[in-house]
């Protein structure tokens, strides 16, 4: 029987808020690593952020404390909001900052 921890999810969500210029790309290219998720993270033109993630569901979800998605906690970084769409699985390695849009 499979745990939660272990059904894997890849995930598409967009950061609106105070997210550019503020280390939320470093932060969470280094909290992936730490959680060995997949996937990248970038800029977009319109000031939000967009990141594609794959991994473990428990380290994906936004309630999940010590997940990718729990930045707000983050000093200068301020989430208003989320919009996140469920992918199918890629199969991806690593988890990288990608150029602006």
């Amino acid at each position: 029987e499979k745990t939660e921890k272990w059904i894997k999810s890849q995930k598409n969500i967009y950061f609106y808020g105070r997210v550019q210029g503020v280390g939320f790309r470093y932060y969470a290219v280094q909290k992936a690593g730490q959680l060995g998720l997949a996937g990248w993270v970038r800029n977009r033109y319109d000031g939000s952020v967009e990141m594609e993630v794959e991994g473990a569901e428990t380290d994906i979800a936004s309630d999940a404390p010590g997940g990718i998605l729990f930045l707000q906690n983050r000093t200068y970084i301020w989430i208003e909001d989320m919009r996140v769409k469920s992918m199918r699985l890629e199969g991806e390695d690593g988890f990288y900052e990608r150029e602006d849009e």
